[in-house]
């Protein structure tokens, strides 16, 4: 897990979650206090899950940015 701040100074929690079709994507999860943003997901290229892991993992602060910035919200 990673922690990660958005231009507005909202705290996020990122996390590699993974689709039942296969699908991996970064899953920004509000933090702390104050947290009622919703879910985020940015789906990742990466082929598999220990790829997946580590382009996350490795990514730096400007990659986190874009892949904030792809974010949708999840579906329920």
């Amino acid at each position: 897990m990673r922690r990660f701040v958005d231009d507005e100074g909202r705290a996020w929690d990122v996390v590699l979650g993974r689709e039942s079709w296969g699908a991996l994507y970064a899953l920004f999860v509000p933090a702390g206090p104050g947290g009622t943003q919703p879910v985020r997901q940015a789906l990742l290229q990466a082929a598999g899950y220990d790829a997946a892991y580590a382009e996350l993992m490795d990514a730096d602060e400007a990659r986190i940015a874009d892949l904030f910035r792809k974010s949708t919200p999840k579906e329920s």
